[in-house]
């Protein structure tokens, strides 16, 4: 019988009497604020947005040419270096930044405090649309992989930016998974979705889903329909209990789905400009729209008590993505 020496004694004693501790959780708000300095991330897409990152348009748009002009499908890109800008009309990059100024100055207003991107990776024109580049959940973010090449590479700054300000990143999207923010929505803290497309394919869901786990969250997945990109132009939460949705674009199971979880819908009118679900709740029954809202929809959100501010948009939403996708939520109040 090996008899223990005075000094693997003392160790084992040391050790037993500053023992590691599990708990709290990381993600509890004690732990958060001990290690973290304050409580990161979301749990919801309804609470008091505290924080946002955003990115406002600027010097890598110049890649645009309104000479390569695609008439077959109604753009302008170059196939060889992988830009592209949907649509006939290309507006003056001033004009961009004035709308997306005052989208930044109503967030202020509305009690959200604005982080940009401390830079813009080269030539990725589409940088203004954070959404997309990561996922805020309870306790830090998640840094996606973008799917096209124009838009791999915006992770890099997104990563140098969320260290800089101490928010923790749990999870980096790696290997052949690809994921983008703007198909992610929080239901409710135990319950989120995940718009399956050429932008998010099954191995980024699956690293999505192994971070939510350990959180106790159910991960819906929801194919899209043909060349769709993200569930934010069909499906967004505008309150704790209500959604704002297109439901010609989603499947009947998940609109069932929606019912049993005690959410109600506002299904958008025909006589909404295209891109009105890509809007932006800022607190419990306040939203931000974009221009174009009906005065049938609007009535339908305003009937339930949710106030509405709307910020004109359409200079930006030409390059691809409105006021939901250019806002990556980095700080929601819990539910």
């Amino acid at each position: 019988m090996t008899m223990m020496t005075e000094g693997e004694y003392r160790y084992n004693m040391l050790i037993k009497t500053f023992a590691s501790t599990p708990e709290p959780g990381f993600e509890t708000e004690s732990e958060q604020v001990r290690v973290w300095g304050r409580r990161w991330g979301c749990n919801n897409d309804v609470g008091h947005l505290r924080m946002v990152l955003m990115h406002r348009p600027g010097d890598e748009l110049k890649i645009v040419d309104p000479a390569k002009r695609l008439p077959d499908i109604n753009a302008f890109g170059d196939v060889e270096e992988g830009w592209y800008w949907r649509g006939d009309t290309i507006p003056p990059l001033d004009a961009m930044q004035a709308q997306h100024d005052a989208l930044v100055a109503a967030l202020r207003e509305e009690g959200t405090e604005v982080v940009f991107l401390d830079r813009c990776a080269k030539g990725r024109m589409k940088s203004c649309y954070t959404r997309d580049s990561m996922i805020a959940v309870d306790g830090g973010a998640i840094v996606t992989r973008l799917g096209p090449p124009i838009r791999r590479g915006e992770e890099a700054p997104v990563t140098q930016t969320l260290a800089r300000i101490g928010m923790p990143i749990l999870r980096t999207i790696h290997g052949t998974g690809i994921l983008e923010g703007g198909s992610f929505a929080w239901i409710n803290p135990k319950t989120a979705v995940l718009g399956v497309s050429s932008r998010c394919n099954d191995e980024g869901a699956r690293q999505l889903a192994e971070v939510l786990r350990p959180m106790g969250v159910e991960l819906l997945l929801v194919p899209l329909t043909g060349y769709r990109l993200h569930i934010d132009g069909n499906f967004v939460m505008i309150d704790a209990d209500t959604a704002l949705i297109n439901p010609t674009q989603l499947p009947f199971w998940f609109l069932e789905k929606l019912k049993e979880l005690k959410v109600r819908t506002i299904e958008v009118s025909h006589e909404d400009r295209a891109g009105i679900v890509n809007c932006l709740t800022v607190r419990p029954g306040r939203l931000i729209m974009p221009e174009g809202v009906s005065e049938r929809t609007r009535d339908k959100i305003e009937q339930l008590q949710i106030s509405i501010r709307v910020v004109p948009y359409e200079n930006v939403a030409l390059g691809g993505g409105g006021i939901h996708c250019s806002t990556g939520p980095l700080i929601r109040d819990p539910l």
